[in-house]
């Protein structure tokens, strides 16, 4: 057995990011966590000065030094760095020196603490849907009663009545009485088991950005661009095609409305379809070692502060004519596929963000 190779997958297995220096401070190894934090692979990181990995991190640098120097750890509580690539990282790190054949190394791991945030609050977030789903689901059954009663009566009604001069109002009863189951039966959702089957996630992209173009052509929408930005090495995924369609569409229309608010300050509107792999995800307290993202991002208004953390909720909008319905129901085809959604708004930009895991198993997250 190659202990090395061993050692490697073990630390690949964590999601904790973990970095290994020499004396001088060069990268020896990093693991798969870290390449995710710091959008950096392994072979690219060998051999690099941890100086030229983190900006302005001088500070930093000086407590690994001494870390290094008296043999003892040291950990540091929201340290704010900055990757070479300009990336605003918050960590918890510790650093843990050991010896080497002689030679002082330094053990440093990093614990995102955006990361363990998004998975607090997605866990919230999926904890309050599901209570707020089991209450519409009760106001469904108590409004779905009466209103067939309603129209049960309007229709013996205007059997009764002579003539039809008067039939036009009970047809408005029963019209209205549909309407209004339809709504209730949008809250509560599809009860229709998912139909899987293996698919090209870009064809779902594409065939909400077709249905996309052909709304702001026939609205005669102006000043709306529509980007694909996609990576091709997705593999296909299980998934129930139109769902999907219908799930990235509601975030599509989405950021198609906001372009159209009033509070816009340039003339271009863009919304940009984004595909990429990343590694190393959790999903509901799984851990994935692949996923594919994929995000919806407008350069709109933004969502106010006082929506964002109940923006997925049941009739929850921004808009006087909003039903609030849309993304509640992206968001619970997403969780039948086992992934998730999220938001994050600014006053010059919104981006929904969909995590699906690729691979068929998962490690589920102490």
């Amino acid at each position: 057995m190659n202990l090395d190779n061993v050692h490697k997958r073990l630390l690949d297995t964590l999601k904790t990011a973990v970095i290994l220096l020499d004396e001088n401070l060069c990268l020896l190894y990093i693991n798969m966590a870290a390449e995710t934090l710091l959008d950096i692979s392994n072979r690219q990181a060998k051999n690099c000065f941890i100086g030229d990995l983190f900006l302005n991190a001088a500070a930093d640098i000086n407590e690994i030094q001494a870390a290094l120097a008296n043999e003892r750890s040291i950990t540091r509580r929201k340290a704010e760095l900055r990757t070479f690539h300009n990336k605003a990282i918050v960590v918890d790190y510790t650093i843990s020196p050991f010896d080497e054949n002689g030679e002082i190394q330094a053990l440093i791991e990093l614990n995102s603490l955006e990361h363990t945030h998004r998975i607090s609050r997605e866990e919230t977030l999926h904890s309050a849907h599901a209570t707020t789903q089991e209450l519409v689901r009760g106001l469904a059954h108590e409004i779905k009663n009466p209103l067939g009663g309603i129209r049960g009566a309007a229709q013996l009604l205007a059997r009764e009545i002579p003539g039809d001069e008067l039939n036009e109002y009970t047809n408005v009863i029963i019209e209205e009485a549909d309407r209004l189951r339809n709504l209730v039966d949008r809250l509560v959702g599809s009860k229709k088991p998912l139909d899987k089957k293996e698919i090209n996630i870009h064809e779902v992209l594409e065939r909400v950005r077709s249905l996309v173009t052909a709304e702001i052509a026939d609205q005669n929408i102006s000043g709306i661009e529509l980007v694909q930005d996609y990576d091709p090495s997705i593999p296909t995924i299980a998934a129930d095609a139109e769902q999907l369609i219908q799930a990235v569409l509601n975030l599509v229309r989405n950021a198609m409305q906001s372009l159209t608010s009033p509070d816009i300050e340039h003339n271009l509107g863009k919304i940009i379809l984004r595909s990429r792999i990343i590694r190393n995800s959790t999903i509901d307290s799984k851990f994935h070692r692949l996923a594919a993202s994929i995000e919806i991002i407008d350069n709109g208004p933004g969502v106010p502060a006082n929506l964002i953390d109940t923006i997925f909720y049941p009739m929850i909008s921004g808009r006087a004519d909003g039903t609030g319905l849309g993304l509640s129901i992206s968001h619970g085809i997403i969780n039948q596929h086992d992934g998730m959604i999220e938001c994050r708004s600014d006053q010059t930009e919104t981006k929904f963000t969909i995590v699906l895991p690729l691979e068929p198993t998962a490690v589920k997250s102490a």
